[in-house]
């Protein structure tokens, strides 16, 4: 079995030339296929709301929710670091809360918890109870509310912003930082400035690694994203084996003798 990744192992790749490759999980399935690629980092992500529940949006996940689908997919991921998204509503109203949050999801599987947002004090008080902590800045889904939309952060004047942003996260103690949406010019950087991994997700080729969400490269979620790449169009091959299955039993083809006892 290859070496078990680590949050140090991951911080320690900045620099090495090796990018840091992630990939979103929900449950038993997604996460062994996930680990298997052969992925760093595997993330229960809080788009979970959109590709699981079909919501608009992130926000309406709740923490029990995370930690449903924490348990779910830890039991298909051995090797790749597992990480789990902290929700709107989970660390936004005081230390101890997202501390408790924190607690939360690693007593149900996580290794380490990511967290949208320059909330500094809440991330030390984390790091300090031995939770690794991995940041989250750019575009961030769960404020989709305040930035009005999904727009592309760091143009002009915001360069400066996110640059402050991820430093102080540093100091705080983060393990990595993902960047979304953010101009390639702003992410490369970003990346020059902290001593941290970057993982973008629309954020351009600089960033010290990627991470991308499992049905969007699979060809699984019904709406392409300008920052994603299918890899295969899973839709179109399930539909057809389904549809095939549906034909069989109504024309009395299935089940057959090898499917019978």
């Amino acid at each position: 079995m290859a070496k078990k990744v680590t949050a140090p192992a991951i911080r320690a790749m900045k620099g090495s030339g090796q990018q840091v490759v992630s990939l979103t999980a929900y449950d038993y399935t997604s996460g062994l296929l996930a680990d298997q690629s052969g992925v760093e980092i595997v993330l229960v992500g809080d788009s979970l709301g959109t590709v699981i529940q079909g919501q608009t949006s992130t926000v309406p996940v709740t923490l029990s929710e995370v930690v449903y689908h924490v348990r779910a997919a830890r039991r298909g991921v051995e090797r790749a670091l597992f990480v789990a998204d902290m929700p709107f509503g989970s660390y936004g109203s005081s230390v101890s809360q997202a501390v408790d949050s924190a607690v939360q999801l690693v007593r149900n599987g996580a290794e380490a918890v990511k967290l949208e947002g320059t909330y500094t004090e809440e991330v030390k008080a984390i790091v300090r109870t031995g939770v690794p902590v991995m940041g989250h800045i750019g575009m961030t889904p769960q404020s989709i509310h305040a930035i009005g939309g999904h727009r592309v952060q760091g143009r002009g004047d915001a360069a400066s912003r996110l640059i402050d942003q991820a430093k102080a996260l540093e100091d705080a103690g983060v393990f990595s930082i993902v960047l979304e949406l953010t101009t390639s010019e702003t992410s490369e950087r970003v990346t020059k400035a902290v001593g941290v991994p970057t993982i973008g997700i629309g954020a351009g080729p600089h960033c010290d690694g990627q991470i991308q969400v499992f049905h969007d490269l699979l060809g699984l979620y019904p709406v392409q994203f300008k920052h994603s790449k299918r890899y295969a169009n899973g839709r179109t091959v399930f539909l057809r084996a389904l549809r095939r299955y549906a034909n069989d039993v109504r024309e009395g083809k299935f089940p057959e003798k090898e499917q019978s006892f």
